[in-house]
């Protein structure tokens, strides 16, 4: 369930503003966005499993929280970013 690093590394360079940009807010929405994919689709399989529950949950709130301090210190990349990744907020 866990990314792998060539995963990550192409999210990176992707999302990142520069090649080893692993900090950013963009970045880490981004990783995140990708494993909470993977672990709905998880969920999908093994309805039963509540500690992944809770941690795509946590996982959720700290995408928001990263959106929220995105779209509060530059709202022209929260709009870009929400657009790449399609999100719905």
């Amino acid at each position: 369930m866990a990314l792998t690093n060539d995963e990550k590394e192409k999210i990176v360079k992707e999302f990142g503003r520069h090649d080893k940009d692993t900090g950013s807010p963009e970045v880490q929405v981004a990783i995140l966005t990708t494993q909470i994919v993977q672990l709905t689709e998880h969920l999908k399989v093994h309805k039963h499993d509540e500690h992944s529950r809770v941690g795509l949950l946590k996982m959720v709130g700290k995408r928001r929280r990263h959106l929220t301090y995105l779209n509060r210190k530059d709202p022209e990349a929260y709009q870009r970013l929400i657009k790449r990744l399609g999100l719905r907020r």
